[in-house]
């Protein structure tokens, strides 16, 4: 995680000698997660195609499969901060991987939770942020772990995907005006 993050707070050094080109609070894609099937491990890809109003192409709450699925936008996309899983190892003293947390973006540098009402931007997609993704009881059986005391407040954040288009890692998420 943290050689993302790294990488990210390089691009921080490079656009601060360009402002212009930053919104006030953006961060980036870290990594990329899709779940084929119910119940099944997540699956790391490299970009994945986010389809307006059902989701990203492969993952099972796209098919209207997850565990979790009802007709509802909050499924679309999920996003949680590589910071919220360094500070869970922190504060209780076990790592959950990014594979582990099920979400499907794992971000660096952006505070998730203030995206909640409002729209931003991922590469080419504009999700707008629906509500916070908090940590279930599924998630703690999934990993042994437990997850609901160490992500509480901090699980990430469910999006409706409002535009379709590709979303690469590194790519840079910004908050829209």
């Amino acid at each position: 995680m943290s050689g993302i993050c790294t990488e990210f707070e390089m691009a921080i050094r490079d656009a601060e000698a360009q402002p212009e080109n930053l919104a006030s609070r953006w961060g980036i894609v870290a990594a990329i997660h899709i779940g084929p099937e119910r119940l099944q491990p997540m699956i790391s890809v490299p970009e994945v195609c986010a389809i307006a109003g059902a989701g990203l192409e492969g993952d099972r709450y796209c098919r209207q499969q997850g565990t979790f699925w009802k007709k509802s936008p909050a499924n679309q996309l999920t996003l949680i901060e590589a910071e919220a899983l360094e500070a869970a190892a922190r504060d209780y003293e076990f790592e959950i991987a990014a594979l582990e947390s099920r979400r499907n973006l794992l971000t660096c540098g952006m505070a998730l939770n203030h995206l909640v009402g409002r729209e931003f931007q991922i590469g080419d997609v504009r999700p707008p942020g629906l509500k916070l993704c908090k940590p279930c009881s599924t998630l703690q059986k999934l990993t042994g772990k437990q997850v609901i005391k160490a992500l509480r407040h901090r699980g990430g954040l469910r999006a409706e995907i409002l535009t379709s288009g590709r979303i690469r890692i590194g790519d840079v998420i910004s908050e829209t005006k």
